[in-house]
């Protein structure tokens, strides 16, 4: 058995979550935030077989996209800000980062 991790953008969380569970995999969803932009995630927790690993990572791999989005850099931290003029810059955000961690022992209570 395997346990995977999907970190995946809000804007995917709900086409990701109606698939999973039209395939019948059963997902449990979690709140989360990213580090880099500072922006909202969803992080999927699936408990799968081994054999049906490929399947679950074909779901992710198909509903979740990589789009590009203008953001504007965070001001330094040290020094004066009084000549930093911040310029949007384009970054690719969407996707999904993906674990897969075997399971040791599971138990449903």
């Amino acid at each position: 058995m395997k346990l995977v991790v999907a970190i995946v953008q809000d804007k995917d969380s709900n086409r990701l979550s109606n698939a999973l569970v039209r395939e019948g995999f059963r997902a449990t969803k979690l709140a989360s935030t990213g580090g880099f932009l500072r922006a909202g995630n969803t992080t999927f927790m699936i408990g799968i077989e081994d054999e049906r690993v490929h399947e679950v990572l074909h779901c992710i791999r198909s509903n979740c996209k990589v789009r590009d989005q203008l953001v504007t850099p965070v001001s330094p931290m040290g020094g004066t800000t009084e000549s930093y003029i911040p310029f949007p810059v384009e970054v690719q955000v969407g996707g999904a980062a993906v674990f897969v961690v075997p399971v040791e022992r599971f138990e449903h209570f």
